[in-house]
């Protein structure tokens, strides 16, 4: 009978709603950041301007391959979504959408994305975005996700390849600096997911998920976030120790850097819920705005450095 009913309210669905539920599927909103790191890398890596098909291609691709992704994860993840209420509101939980629908979609705008940055791009573009989008759609959500508390740890690595794989799309290779930008948002990743496991930890442990406030509780996951958030202090300063960008940048991380160790310190000795959720949507915020000094910096000490050259 439930199953009637889902079935009845899909043939319902209005066109351009089925339209928004597809979207819905590659979580955009995820998506957005995800390529936004990527086209900051794409810009870090040249001294001017993108190539053009690089950044139109190499965009398109690596937002295809993450939406692809995405889709994927919600598949292989349906059962635990329809259960907790993060997720529940979904198109595969709610029966917006289908399992077989979901997964032909993803499938098709996955093999499109690879298509795109193998013949408009570059051939390594390919297959790290390739070995990115099976790293988390597969070793992430089918294995590492239900084997280890660390599992947002060793499964980050897929998470942090946008800015290489931007940097590798408009130069066709990768550099130290590049990797510094991987490393930057892996040791993000951990602070900013449990503090969303923290006060989400209720339903990680009902669908039986081994999230670390889940397996070892919460005052070792508040200790384990504060350790990250002051190891990704140190990583946001080598930008410039390494001459990857210069004071507008070092200048910009300090209040930013500052802002998140104070939440994840007084997450650490006066936990709330409140302000578990604060942190998360902090943490994001940071990250785009850390990648938007990247780029200030870049172009800023890129226009001294011409007006220099022009009064000599």
């Amino acid at each position: 009978m439930h199953e009637e009913s889902m079935e009845t309210r899909r043939r319902s669905l209005p066109f351009r709603v089925l339209v928004r539920e597809y979207f819905e599927l590659g979580k955009p909103r995820v998506v957005a950041l995800i390529v936004f790191t990527a086209i900051v890398g794409m810009f870090l890596s040249v001294p001017g301007f993108v190539p053009l098909p690089a950044l139109i291609y190499g965009t398109i691709g690596i937002g295809l391959a993450a939406a692809s992704a995405a889709g994927f994860n919600q598949v292989l993840d349906r059962r635990a979504d329809a259960i907790m209420a993060r997720t529940r509101g979904r198109p595969l939980p709610t029966g917006h959408l289908t399992t077989r629908q979901a997964t032909v979609y993803s499938a098709i705008i996955g093999v499109l994305s690879m298509a795109i940055l193998y013949f408009l791009v570059n051939p390594l573009t390919t297959v790290l975005t390739f070995l990115s989008l099976i790293g988390y759609s597969v070793i992430y959500t089918l294995y590492l996700k239900r084997a280890t508390p660390q599992n947002i740890v060793i499964g980050g690595a897929a998470g942090a390849a946008p800015p290489v794989l931007g940097w590798v799309a408009a130069t066709g290779h990768v550099t130290a600096d590049a990797l510094l930008l991987f490393l930057i948002i892996f040791v993000w990743t951990p602070p900013h997911f449990w503090a969303l496991a923290l006060y989400r930890r209720d339903e990680y442990a009902k669908v039986e998920l081994p999230m670390l406030p889940v397996i070892y509780g919460e005052k070792v996951t508040r200790l384990h976030i504060l350790m990250y958030t002051v190891a990704l202090v140190a990583v946001t300063a080598l930008p410039f120790a390494s001459g990857m960008s210069g004071w507008i940048y070092l200048i910009g991380t300090i209040p930013l850097d500052a802002i998140f160790l104070s939440y994840a310190w007084r997450m650490f000795r006066h936990y709330s819920d409140a302000l578990a959720r604060r942190t998360f949507v902090y943490s994001i915020q940071y990250l785009s705005l850390l990648f938007a000094l990247l780029l200030v910096d870049h172009y800023g000490r890129a226009i001294v450095q011409s007006m220099q050259a022009a009064l000599h």
